[in-house]
């Protein structure tokens, strides 16, 4: 007998973690109703969360204790999703004078990071990274050391100059160039980092995630072909044509929204490409299950947070839900059955 390793991976995608979270909400509603207990939380059936940019948010909503019972989860994945949905007006706020001065984000960041930090304070206020339920992975990039940089719930129980507040973890994993400015995190050792957004180089975290889950959960033990479950979810499908005819005249300017549009798909591609193949080395095709939500009639861009566009991306993620009902009832059935045997024994 070998008890199975659930992971649980969100990819970057700014606003659209909307998607994702309306996924989530109906994978925790049939986890209740499967289980007949109205408490259950994400947080009671996966081992350990993985999470760039809007997905480390969503990871931190997900397994961010409560004062009240620091055994349990703060947020229902109702409650995590909210934060878009009732927050994400103010957090992309397009404020005039910032405009100006920015020259429409050409001269500086696009948004002032004011609103979405005061979000993040209301949401997480001075919870800690070391207190979070499970263990997680969350992804940012030190733009001085020019090193990845991976907040860790595990590390930081070891060690407090691996201990961040929770707040600033979120902001810094969400620092997306061109649209917030770097953050300036602190660790409990006062040692100071300058972060930008992890999906620079790791926009779909799933790969990292099964990498620190090997070295967590199985080191020391000799087996080549551990038994770990990886529920991945992206952030919708993205496929804007760029013309040759237009593309072959730009220069650095023109580049930039594209680069970063084709870079944050194509790392998604490629870790799900990855994980499919590594699966199926190991016989275990089914232990890998990517969920890419459809936009349905939302917006592709990551900060458009107009009512119209949170209304279409809620009931995208909805819709998304309901075509994907027999692959999350398949997840859940994975989830529960903690008594799992590897098909390999």
């Amino acid at each position: 007998m070998s008890k199975l390793t659930r992971i649980l991976s969100i990819d970057g995608g700014g606003i659209r973690g909307i998607l994702p979270g309306q996924i989530l909400v109906t994978l925790e509603k049939k986890l209740q109703q499967k289980t007949g207990n109205a408490n259950t939380r994400l947080a009671d059936h996966f081992d350990m969360f993985a999470g760039t940019s809007t997905g480390g948010i969503l990871t931190c909503l997900y397994l961010c204790p409560d004062a009240n019972d620091p055994a349990r989860p703060k947020f229902t994945a109702k409650e995590a999703v909210d934060l878009y949905l009732l927050k994400g007006g103010d957090i992309f706020k397009n404020n005039l004078a910032h405009k100006v001065l920015s020259a429409g984000g050409m001269a500086d960041e696009k948004y002032s990071a004011k609103s979405f930090e005061d979000c993040l304070h209301t949401y997480f206020g001075s919870a800690r990274l070391s207190e979070l339920l499970k263990p997680c992975f969350i992804t940012s990039y030190n733009i001085f050391n020019r090193s990845t940089h991976f907040f860790t719930q595990h590390d930081a129980k070891e060690k407090e100059g691996y201990d961040y507040y929770l707040r600033e973890v979120a902001r810094a994993t969400a620092a997306a160039p061109t649209y917030f400015e770097p953050a300036l995190v602190h660790s409990m050792s006062e040692v100071s980092y300058p972060l930008v957004d992890g999906g620079i180089f790791a926009n779909n975290p799933a790969m990292c995630a099964y990498a620190e889950a090997r070295d967590l959960f199985y080191s020391g033990i000799k087996d080549a072909n551990p038994d770990i479950f990886i529920l991945s979810i992206g952030t919708g499908t993205i496929k804007k044509q760029y013309e040759y005819k237009k593309a072959k005249d730009w220069g650095a300017l023109g580049w930039v929204a594209p680069l970063i549009d084709m870079m944050m798909s194509g790392v998604s591609e490629t870790v799900d490409y990855q994980l499919r193949k590594l699966f199926e080395a190991f016989g275990k095709p089914q232990n890998y299950v990517r969920i890419m939500p459809e936009l349905g009639m939302g917006a592709p861009e990551m900060d458009d947070a107009s009512p119209q566009n949170l209304a279409a991306l809620k009931e995208a993620g909805t819709m998304s839900a309901e075509k994907a009902d027999a692959v999350l009832d398949r997840v859940v059935d994975t989830l529960l059955n903690t008594n799992y045997t590897s098909i390999t024994t």
